[in-house]
């Protein structure tokens, strides 16, 4: 067996949750050889592909099902930044969470959706049925979080849809005062 293998098997678990297109441009091997490697790999037990949000994800054995969901949303620079406001100042209401980092309420409730349904953020509802978010598990998400950074394609994608959603936000504000005049 080549290096090819171990280099593969060694970026996985250097950058767990890395995207195959990543592996692809952070080495020197083909696409093909990097997919033949995995898939090795992966029938070996040595690494465990996970599918989060219409993206693969590949992770050392060792990490379980929550911390594959909780690293590919921590790969997410808005789902990041939830988090990190929400150690920071937890617990918190949506607005204020979307206020303090300038998104639309429709982008924080798409990512506070995956963060719940992936068991990193809890919602709790008040007699008068207000919100407030909290994390379910402060120490070990903290502990997740510092293992990942979001890379710049994914950043970019990111802000890309925080534009959308600024301007369709904009947009739908515009409309309503434009019919109450």
């Amino acid at each position: 067996m080549t290096q090819t293998r171990p280099a593969i098997r060694a970026h996985v678990h250097d950058d767990a949750g890395v995207h195959f297109n990543e592996l692809v441009r952070d080495s020197e091997y083909a696409p093909g050889q990097i997919q033949y490697h995995i898939r090795r790999l992966i029938d070996a037990g040595e690494v465990v592909r996970g599918e989060f949000y219409g993206r693969t994800h590949y992770y050392p054995p060792s990490y379980d099902e929550w911390e594959r969901g909780a690293v590919a949303l921590f790969r997410r620079e808005t789902a990041r930044s939830i988090v990190i406001h929400l150690i920071e100042h937890e617990p918190a209401a949506p607005a204020d969470v979307a206020g303090a980092l300038g998104i639309a309420r429709s982008t924080l409730e798409h990512h506070v959706g995956h963060l719940v349904e992936q068991d990193v953020v809890e919602k709790h509802y008040d007699e008068h049925n207000r919100v407030t978010l909290t994390l379910s598990n402060p120490g070990r998400t903290a502990t997740m979080l510092s293992d990942v950074t979001p890379r710049v394609s994914d950043r970019f994608v990111d802000r890309f849809t925080r534009l959308v959603d600024d301007l369709l936000e904009r947009a739908t504000e515009d409309s309503i005062d434009s019919q109450e005049c």
